[in-house]
């Protein structure tokens, strides 16, 4: 059902191209996000938390609920959706779970992280798991997913926890492991790029980065180029201006006109009875 959109994932990270994605929280911004032609959607841990329990990013969402929204998303839409599924909610055994769940789900692809989630008591900043923790909760993922055209991607922000050096380590590891693409955060000039480079041929995708010329990161082996997660604010701030312009009877801010919601609903298909 999903070969489609995943096949279409692979063949991105196959290019030779560097694309955004659209960052997507519900089903109706990802069907705005196909209808303008993005390639690939992303659904990211921080805008799930918000739009599922209205908390910040601090990982106090299930994986079921995770599993849930994404299942509304791939419902509303044949784009390709990439998925944070952050450190796989647990140990290598909820890293299983966490790919099972995820390809019913539909995505086309999820990273899986490598820091330590949630924080630790005591923790003051972000901190690794270990090498051969973050290696055997991929090689479960891996070996779990129902579906091997599903994309799993080995996520790490060692760059800017632990140095370039940790993070090369960890690249070698996640490569041998069988991964099919590598996330790095933290990775903001082109001479980190180049030694990462040197490490792997996998296709990269980069989040949280200076580097913003996209031929540039093309040239590097980076394939997908995550830009922030602005739509969900800007839907945060025009609700509350609307809000704000109704109690008071002011103006109201620019609303969705008419065509456009019948545009961005138009998707819907009803189940049929029996």
């Amino acid at each position: 059902m999903f070969t489609a959109s995943r096949t279409a994932l692979r063949q991105l990270l196959a290019g030779d191209g560097c694309i955004a994605p659209a960052s997507v929280f519900d089903p109706i911004s990802a069907r705005i996000a196909e209808q303008l032609g993005y390639p690939c959607l992303m659904l990211a841990g921080s805008t799930a938390s918000l739009a599922i329990l209205g908390a910040p990013d601090i990982v106090a969402i299930t994986l079921t609920e995770f599993a849930d929204l994404a299942t509304r998303i791939t419902r509303a839409s044949r784009v390709p959706l990439l998925v944070d599924a952050d450190a796989g909610y647990g140990n290598a055994a909820n890293a299983m779970r966490t790919a099972i769940e995820l390809c019913r789900a539909g995505v086309s692809g999820m990273t899986l992280e490598d820091t330590d989630l949630p924080n630790p008591h005591g923790a003051t900043a972000p901190r690794l798991i270990s090498r051969a923790e973050g290696e055997a909760k991929l090689r479960a993922a891996l070996h779990a997913r129902p579906d091997p055209d599903m994309v799993i991607v080995g996520r790490t922000s060692a760059v800017s926890i632990d140095g370039l050096d940790e993070a090369i380590a960890r690249v070698a590891l996640y490569d041998a492991a069988g991964v099919d693409a590598l996330f790095f955060n933290g990775v903001d000039t082109v001479e980190q790029l180049q030694a990462l480079r040197a490490a792997t041929r996998l296709p990269f995708i980069l989040g949280g980065t200076k580097l913003t010329d996209r031929s540039v990161l093309a040239a590097h082996g980076v394939r997908i180029a995550l830009r922030g997660h602005q739509p969900i604010m800007a839907a945060i701030a025009a609700v509350e201006a609307t809000m704000l312009a109704l109690r008071d009877g002011t103006p109201l801010p620019p609303l969705a006109s008419a065509a456009l919601l019948q545009r961005t609903t138009s998707g819907f298909e009803p189940p049929q009875n029996g």
